[in-house]
């Protein structure tokens, strides 16, 4: 079904296969396995009809869906990689599968799920890869693959937010960035770079002891913070609501004094606001490289996977951001959130880390426009 049309362009929508999707608690590997087989008959029949139209398909781009690149092959189309993460970890990856194993310390759960990705890179004569990231920020890891061209393209974020234009602007898709919202009216309420600024992403739900700590450093800092706690998706109705009161913050109400606590929220609106002063963040790539283009400093705070090599980057490479410090059991403490926020948010103008910052992002300016 052609979803909708722009010059050039054709868009077509599809099912992946279970249609309610996939929620925490579904078997995963069954729910890839089922997207492979509906996808792959979908792509294959895209690029017939497409054929027969008097269109064909010239190239097929995917990302983690490697086996859209053996349908391709089949096809007879040239496909190619579309790299989301920072190109240090497709590095990474690429040599952990190339006979480094033993020599690449293992900071993934299962890093075998990549591998049909790298095999999909091996097995083109010519393989180039299109990496979100751009060379002034990996120019080494964008050339550390000698058999394989790692093209930098990103960041992909919405030109709006790259070239000083208004988001609301409607020649900017201004619909998807509506500013009547509750919490940008509360933005609009702080001052000039005051406001904390807290997300983990999508996917991770943190435990209620994590979260403590967290509010408790908040609430030391003194500081006004904007914060995205997502509920949990797969739970039974009948316990919904002694869930919600177990998971409740004892400090709740302190919490709601001091700033505003929200399910979801557009980051990029977000972190563009002029009230933004500090994001603590688990550093998925996309928060990376968004809270970059828009000049606001990171408290690195990752989680798990590729987010520890993330963090790694932005602290001891790039030397721009603060990055938390676990106790022995795992947990960021209450002292180290109200730490690493006054260290990023007490940087006075001139200050070491304020002027480092600056450079790093005039330095990459010209990529980022």
């Amino acid at each position: 079904m052609t979803a909708g049309t722009s010059e050039g362009l054709k868009f077509v929508s599809f099912s992946d296969g279970p249609d309610d999707g996939f929620k925490l608690g579904d078997d995963i590997q069954q729910y890839y396995s089922q997207m492979k087989i509906s996808c792959s008959q979908i792509i294959r029949d895209v690029i017939t009809t497409s054929s027969d139209e008097g269109r064909p398909v010239t190239c097929v781009v995917y990302s983690l869906i490697s086996w859209a690149a053996t349908v391709a092959r089949d096809c007879h189309v040239p496909s190619i990689l579309l790299w989301i993460q920072p190109a240090a970890v497709l590095d990474i990856y690429y040599y952990f599968f190339n006979g480094y194993e033993e020599d690449i310390v293992k900071n993934h759960n299962d890093p075998s799920c990549f591998k049909e990705l790298v095999d999909a890179i091996d097995e083109e004569s010519n393989p180039k890869v299109l990496v979100n990231t751009c060379d002034a920020l990996e120019p080494e890891a964008l050339k550390a693959i000698q058999n394989c061209n790692l093209i930098g393209i990103g960041p992909l974020i919405p030109s709006a937010f790259l070239d000083g234009q208004d988001p609301s602007d409607t020649s900017f898709g201004g619909d998807l960035f509506q500013k009547s919202t509750e919490y940008i009216e509360w933005l609009n309420s702080k001052p000039q770079s005051s406001v904390v600024y807290i997300s983990f992403g999508t996917l991770i739900v943190l435990p209620k002891q994590k979260k403590e700590e967290i509010a408790r450093g908040l609430l030391e800092s003194h500081r006004p913070f904007l914060w995205v706690i997502r509920t949990k998706e797969s739970r039974e109705e009948e316990k919904e609501e002694e869930e919600e009161e177990e998971e409740r913050l004892s400090c709740m109400e302190e919490l709601e004094q001091q700033g505003m606590i929200v399910p979801w929220c557009s980051q990029l609106e977000v972190l563009s606001h002029s009230s933004l002063g500090c994001f603590v963040t688990h550093c998925g790539w996309n928060s990376t490289l968004e809270s970059l283009a828009s000049g606001v400093p990171v408290v690195a705070f990752p989680y798990w996977l590729d987010q520890t090599t993330k963090a790694k980057m932005l602290t001891e490479m790039w030397k721009t951001r603060v990055r938390v410090r676990a106790n022995e059991e795992g947990i960021v403490e209450s002292e180290e959130v109200k730490r690493c926020i006054e260290e990023v948010m007490g940087v006075k103008e001139g200050g070491s880390s304020d002027m480092n910052l600056k450079a790093f992002v005039e330095e990459i300016g010209v990529e980022l426009v």
